[in-house]
C-alpha cells in the first residue's frame, strides 16, 4: 500500500539584492550610474541656461538637483550594503524611481516650454547659442 506521507512544502526564497560592486552586474541596479551621468549632465545644462522664466526653470533645477543627490545616496546605500537584504528597500527605491520619472517629465515640459517661449519672447537679442543650451537642457 502506498504511504500518505504529505508533500513537501514548496518554499520560495527571494533572491538577494547584491551589495558592493555586484549591484553593477544586475540590471535595475546597473542603471544608477547613467541616471547619476545624465542627471549631473540635466544639472549642468539647466544652470548653464538663461534663466528667463524663475518658476519654470526653479522647478527644472530643483528636480534634476534632488534627483541627482537622492540617487547617489541609493548607490551610496547599495554599495555599502545598508539595505541588508530587506523588501522595504525594493519599495522605496521603487517608489522614489517611479516619483523621480513622473517629476522629470514635468521638468522637460516645463524646460521645453521656456525653450520655445525664450526663442520667440526674448531671444531675439541674444546669440543662437543660448537657445541651443535650452534646447539641450530640454
Amino acid at each position: 500500500m502506498a504511504s500518505k506521507d504529505p508533500p513537501l512544502p514548496v518554499t520560495h526564497t527571494e533572491p538577494d539584492m547584491p551589495s558592493g560592486a555586484k549591484i553593477f552586474r544586475t540590471v535595475p541596479y546597473a542603471f544608477i550610474l547613467p541616471e547619476l551621468i545624465f542627471g549631473c549632465w540635466v544639472w549642468i545644462l539647466v544652470a548653464a541656461t538663461t534663466v528667463y522664466f524663475p518658476m519654470l526653470q526653479g522647478w527644472v533645477m530643483y528636480v534634476s538637483l534632488s534627483s541627482f543627490f537622492f540617487s547617489l545616496m541609493f548607490l551610496l546605500c547599495y554599495l555599502f550594503g545598508f539595505h541588508r537584504n530587506s523588501n522595504s528597500w525594493k519599495v522605496v527605491d521603487s517608489l522614489y524611481h517611479g516619483a523621480t520619472a513622473i517629476f522629470y517629465m514635468s521638468a522637460a515640459v516645463l524646460q521645453a516650454n521656456a525653450t520655445i517661449r525664450s526663442e520667440t519672447e526674448v531671444l531675439a537679442q541674444y546669440s543662437p547659442r543660448y537657445y541651443q543650451i535650452n534646447v539641450a537642457a530640454s
